[in-house]
């Protein structure tokens, strides 16, 4: 990162509640956005010495590697990855802008560089996640200390002073070194806050660090995502509100059905991510720390630093859970949290997912017949080849990003039944994959889903064409009972209808004509005294629709605004 740009994140130990819906500036730089772990930490076997010279032949290292390649001849394989090592993750972690990538040689992540939020991929990143790993170092320290362990406050404000500069290529050297990122990083952090260096993860384990700072995340990632379901909601409801007595054709089995409204269409979208929300909100209710409890979860590191004294020990745990902003701590633990939970979040984000797809795969439907259209700037082109095009294409991309998230709610489930004992490292590297990416995935559907409902164009002329096309068809029965009560025999009208309703439908269907249903009526005399004008009014034909949108939006909606009164301004900037 450059030196003059913004200070880091503020401490996520201040409450998640505080948070607002408006996007941090984050400056676009690798330590604030989120990287997928296939790229930083699996690809450098891809960089090895003979590559290197198999790209430099072609022309094709970059400068950082060409110094490399340079010396690659007369260094051993080892010396030369180590030397690479020095140019590719230095320059990867180390002061250098991101687009988000650096090379175009290496594969980027759409969801970081097409899709997430900047407020998303910020909580992913390296810098919130090792920060936080410094945090709760210090928790720990300060809780040790108050317990009477010797601690002494020179130490802890050095910690302190060191919780946001970290040394990403130091942590980079010593993790190739260690082969442990949670060690690289301890090691990483002794340097910086020498003092410290004797009481640093003093009792601790590995995940007493890593899972409560996953859990942290995991409750920053759920805030975003409850406000942006907010702001979907409140969106549609202003969507329903304004079109809730426009007939439109409702449709069962894809075949044109009993007409409803279209406001009335929208809060059935509405509805939908009011449960997801419902569903976001528990997660967020029942969400634990981990707690402190050692290698296997007995804790038994703790009551021997605390010679025995059970209360003391969990007077530690309350402490540092206090510290990083939770009052509950999961009972038991092997080493990890229970990886059901992860599976619970990531089922939750996959409801959020399901919804969007219903509603996106709708409005591309209705697209398709030029009832609705989505926003499209000025210079948007819809085809390469067909000028004259508007695709769907963002609801398009929500369709495709729902159906990746439903089917990465997959991973964690698995991971959680493959769990053995205590636990088994296999829960790692799926991990780093799923959790993060599954969040990138909602954040980006909810952002695309609130830009296209303030946006929505509709066609109320085609809307009406459409369904005055089907509506004599729907309207048969109202015209039998009318005619019935004009002195005509029911058994003979039906007779007379259903005649005319299949010559009709052959003129539509066999001829491509309009339907003339209305027309064949008129011109029989069995059904002179019925005012067929009258009963052709759609607005006959909506049952309580719009009483139905007034009601949702009164005792279903508006209690969620209450709940996020001045959140509900959320500004989306795509970026493509």
């Amino acid at each position: 990162m450059h030196e003059s740009s913004p200070a880091p994140a503020a401490s996520i130990l201040t409450s998640a509640e505080s948070d607002c819906i408006q996007p941090k500036i984050w400056p676009i730089t690798h330590r604030y956005v989120y990287l997928q772990p296939i790229n930083y930490k699996m690809a450098l076997v891809e960089s090895s010495p003979l590559e290197i010279r198999r790209r430099r032949r072609r022309g094709l290292v970059s400068s950082g590697e060409s110094s490399a390649a340079a010396l690659a001849d007369n260094s051993s394989p080892r010396d030369f990855m180590l030397l690479f090592i020095q140019f590719q993750v230095g320059a990867f972690f180390k002061d250098m802008p991101m687009s988000p990538t650096n090379s175009p040689h290496v594969y980027e992540n759409p969801l970081v560089s097409r899709n997430a939020s900047a407020e998303m991929l910020e909580v992913f990143s390296p810098q919130r996640k090792f920060s936080t790993w410094r945090r709760i170092w210090l928790a720990l320290a300060e809780a040790e200390k108050e317990l009477g362990l010797p601690i002494t406050e020179e130490q802890l404000q050095q910690m302190r002073a060191h919780l946001d500069d970290i040394d990403y290529h130091e942590a980079a050297r010593q993790e190739q070194r260690l082969r442990h990122d949670l060690m690289a990083h301890l090691q990483t952090f002794a340097k910086a806050a020498p003092l410290a260096k004797p009481i640093l993860h003093l009792g601790a384990t590995s995940m007493d660090v890593v899972d409560n700072t996953d859990v942290l995340l995991l409750r920053d990632g759920l805030q975003i995502i409850r406000l942006k379901l907010a702001n979907l909601i409140d969106s549609l409801a202003r969507f329903a509100q304004q079109w809730k007595d426009l007939p439109s054709l409702s449709y069962t089995h894809l075949q044109p059905a009993q007409p409803s409204t279209m406001g009335k269409r929208a809060v059935l979208w509405c509805y939908d991510f009011v449960l997801a929300l419902a569903d976001i909100e528990l997660r967020m209710e029942t969400l634990m720390l981990r707690g402190i409890k050692g290698t296997t979860g007995t804790q038994a590191s703790f009551l021997e630093l605390f010679d025995g004294d059970h209360e003391k020990v969990k007077r530690l745990e309350k402490l540092v859970a206090e510290r990083l902003g939770f009052q509950r701590v999961h009972p038991v633990t092997g080493q990890t949290y229970p990886r059901v939970m992860d599976a619970q979040i990531l089922a939750s984000l996959a409801v959020v997912a399901a919804a969007a797809q219903k509603m996106a795969q709708d409005i591309r439907i209705l697209a398709a017949f030029k009832e609705l259209d989505e926003p499209m700037e000025d210079e948007q082109v819809g085809s390469s080849a067909m000028a004259y095009k508007r695709n769907p294409v963002l609801s398009e991309r929500v369709t495709g990003l729902a159906r990746w998230l439903m089917g990465m709610a997959l991973q964690p489930m698995l991971t959680a039944g493959q769990q053995m004992f205590e636990r088994s490292l296999d829960d790692s590297s799926n991990k780093r994959l799923s959790v993060p990416e599954a969040f990138l995935s909602a954040d980006a559907i909810l952002d695309i889903l609130i830009y296209v409902v303030r946006g929505m164009v509709v066609h109320v002329r085609v809307i009406n064409q459409r369904l005055m096309a089907e509506l004599p068809f729907m309207a048969t029965e109202n015209i039998l009972m009318a005619a019935t009560k004009a002195g005509g025999d029911r058994q003979d009208l039906h007779e007379k209808i259903r005649k005319h309703s299949l010559s009709a439908a052959r003129h539509v269907k066999d001829m491509g004509l309009e339907n003339d249903l209305l027309l064949r009526l008129r011109q029989d005399p069995a059904f002179a005294g019925v005012e067929l004008d009258k009963i052709m009014e759609p607005r006959h034909y909506i049952g309580r629709s719009v009483e139905q949108v007034d009601e949702f939006i009164a005792h279903t909606v508006q209690p969620i605004r209450d709940r996020y009164v001045g959140r509900l301004e959320h500004q989306v900037a795509l970026k493509v």
